[in-house]
């Protein structure tokens, strides 16, 4: 009898552990980026429970991990783990869990505790394209559509479409969502008529698609666009102020970047992209019928420039805020870059000027997915003449180029009008590249791995970022590097050092805030602060801390070396917020640099090199108006420009306070008074100007 019992309670047993395996449901997406799979996520859901495996190789490197949910009413989660490796490879162990009224949480970012007598949404720091999921479908349960989340902050979703995706039996209805409040930029999702997950993606490309429909990624790609698109033009009517009068900015210090220095008090007047006069002092009585603006002797410099950029739409309205009216494109996808370009020019889209580089790779299991991947020498080539019809000012070749290509390209593109910048292609070297036609180096790392590295080594992979942990104790004075230093002065070849990247790599520790983001973390989105306060590196031991520490020590001093040298440093930061602009600029102080030279830099410098000093780089008569206005004097101490607090590019003034506040960000400095004319133009004055609300003279913006 006891035989008969047991056998019958296995059997039980077993039905019941079968029924289980069977009401799990797997679903399985693929990772997409220009037109390749480069990774995958699977997420198994058991009734509450979520296993999730995420795995990315793109460029080397990508994140890796488990995830493990318990899902509680109204879909919040209650506990949520996440094991594994991220971007970088540095380790993920990250635990949050909700209990008897107290939710906990640990990970890189940080630790905490709040008081919560339900189940709070927790915004989880290394996440993978699923937890935007979870996100969703928490606020889609609320009738706000919003929901408060920990540690802080709001998340809100909205509808935006509704297709079909996939065509005959694959053909699948889904719904398209917007979900703001996270990060910077909005992260769009589809759901199926069942709420499951269908995609992820984002207005620049790449996706996380259903498996079987990844043929549908470059559709996503011209939805996200769209739908960013959208958003932003709304953004650009309400926050680019356009007027048909002269705007007059008085009472300012104008940054000459010729002399390094600050005039006395003057007075710029622009008349929509023009600067029409520089005058001294406050420019005598401001005629009633011009826009005015009190400088309160504050200082106007020319717009910055981020010299390695890769433009994303939402992008655009950050580095304005931050100041950078130009940037220089250092590889994109080329349909998105093509079709950006004119909507910049008409005022479509907020954006400073862009000048465009055409992106080159090897091929190669660590290949980068832009631009053109060449199978042949003759291929390369190609690539290099359809840049060159389409009007692009260099060409970049990268980490997986071969690097016996280089010359025959370098020549054919000089050939054709347009330079050569780039990486060192893996198991080439600096030396080598100069002579073969770079006219410029991306990056002081790729410039710096020529002296540190073995040829033989793999700088395809991350060790072009985590081996300057090896460069504290390099010889600056050593034969091998002044030999490199020389080649450059001969062939005239700059640096874009984005020394700012390696600062937020080498010296990231989990729960810290760095230097250079402490002036503005803060004021971020939650997401977006939680992500920046991590280890990007894998930290084993103390000896390993101080060697990044060395190492970044060593980048700032062959930076100042470098501009004693007469190198050409151009800033650029490898990033889009426009806040790594402003510490790039600071940290070539550090190295060395005066601030006036630091400026000189990003303005100036920048403008020569571009060859538009004709239109651009000071503030004169007859130039274009991009132009800062910042409180205080950045040659005494160069963090001033942390605080723009009116930005003109393109005939439009914009308000970063305004900027900040609509992209969810807290503003940093108040816009200045900005006063409307009191009277109409003489030629209106029979009747109010088009456009232009001169009915209210006590209207200020």
């Amino acid at each position: 009898m006891r035989i008969g019992l047991l056998g019958a309670l296995t059997a039980l047993l077993l039905v019941s552990t079968s029924a289980s395996a069977l009401a799990a449901t797997v679903e399985k997406l693929s990772v997409v980026s220009n037109g390749e799979i480069v990774g995958d996520l699977t997420a198994a859901t058991d009734g509450s429970r979520v296993s999730v495996d995420y795995r990315v190789d793109n460029n080397g490197r990508g994140p890796k991990h488990h995830e493990d949910i318990v899902l509680g009413p109204g879909e919040v989660p209650t506990a949520w783990t996440i094991k594994g490796s991220s971007l970088m490879g540095g380790a993920v162990d990250e635990s949050y869990a909700w209990s008897q009224g107290k939710a906990r949480w640990k990970s890189q970012a940080d630790a905490g505790e709040a008081a919560s007598p339900q189940p709070s949404l927790y915004i989880v720091n290394d996440e993978s394209p699923w937890a935007s999921y979870v996100y969703a479908r928490v606020a889609l349960a609320r009738p706000d559509r919003q929901a408060q989340v920990l540690p802080s902050g709001k998340l809100r979703i909205d509808q935006v479409r509704e297709l079909t995706l996939g065509e005959g039996r694959a053909a699948t209805p889904v719904r398209v969502y917007r979900l703001t409040g996270v990060q910077l930029q909005p992260t769009y999702l589809m759901l199926d008529r069942q709420q499951r997950l269908f995609a992820v993606f984002a207005a620049g490309g790449g996706a996380t698609v259903r498996a079987g429909y990844e043929g549908v990624a470059p559709q996503l790609a011209k939805l996200g666009a769209e739908l960013e698109g959208e958003r932003l033009r709304a953004l650009q009517k309400s926050l680019a102020h356009r007027f048909d009068a002269p705007v007059r900015i008085r009472n300012v210090r104008i940054f000459d970047p010729a002399r390094g220095e600050l005039t006395p008090l003057s007075t710029v007047v622009v008349m929509r992209d023009v600067i029409t006069q520089v005058l001294p002092g406050d420019g005598g009585p401001a005629p009633d019928d011009e826009v005015v603006v009190e400088g309160e002797g504050g200082t106007v410099y020319p717009g910055l420039h981020d010299m390695h950029s890769h433009a994303t739409l939402e992008s655009g309205l950050l580095y304005l805020a931050a100041g950078v009216t130009s940037t220089r494109d250092m590889g994109n996808d080329n349909a998105f870059m093509l079709d950006l370009l004119p909507r910049i020019d008409s005022g479509e889209i907020a954006w400073p000027r862009i000048t465009p580089n055409g992106f080159i790779e090897g091929r190669s299991p660590y290949s980068a997915r832009y631009g053109f991947i060449p199978a042949t020498l003759d291929d390369a080539l190609a690539a290099v003449r359809w840049y060159a019809d389409r009007g692009y000012f260099e060409i970049k070749l990268y980490n997986s180029f071969n690097p016996d290509w280089v010359k025959p390209v370098a020549a054919e593109a000089h050939r054709l009008g347009l330079g050569v910048v780039g990486h060192v292609p893996a198991f080439d070297t600096p030396d080598r590249v100069i002579a073969d036609g770079y006219d410029g180096i991306a990056h002081v790392n790729q410039l710096m791995l020529g002296w540190i590295l073995d040829p033989k080594e793999d700088t395809r992979t991350p060790l072009r970022l985590t081996a300057m942990a090896r460069a504290g104790d390099l010889d600056l004075k050593s034969e091998r590097v002044q030999a490199t230093v020389a080649l450059m002065k001969a062939h005239r070849t700059s640096l874009d050092p984005t020394a700012v990247i390696l600062e937020q790599l080498m010296l990231s520790r989990a729960g810290e805030v760095q230097a250079g983001q402490a002036d503005f973390l803060s004021h971020m989105p939650i997401g977006f602060q939680r992500y920046r306060k991590r280890s990007y590196v894998t930290l084993a031991s103390s000896a390993d801390d101080q060697a990044y520490q060395r190492g970044f020590a060593k980048v700032l001093e062959t930076l100042g070396m470098l501009h004693r040298q007469g190198i050409r440093l151009l800033p650029g930061t490898d990033e889009g917020t426009g806040f790594a602009v402003l510490r790039e600029l600071e940290l070539y102080v550090a190295a060395g640099l005066t601030p006036a030279e630091a400026l000189r830099a990003g303005t100036l410098g920048s403008e020569e090199y571009l060859g538009r000093t004709d239109r651009l780089g000071t503030i004169a008569r007859g130039k274009l108006a991009d132009l800062v206005l910042i409180p205080g004097d950045p040659l005494k101490d160069i963090s001033a420009i942390r605080r723009p607090r009116l930005v003109m590019k393109g005939g439009a003034v914009y308000l970063p306070s305004e900027i900040y506040t609509a992209l969810g960000i807290a503003p940093f400095a108040p816009s200045p008074v900005l006063r409307r004319p009191t009277a109409a133009p003489p030629a209106s004055r029979a009747g109010a100007a088009a456009g232009f609300g001169y009915e209210d003279p006590s209207d200020e913006l």
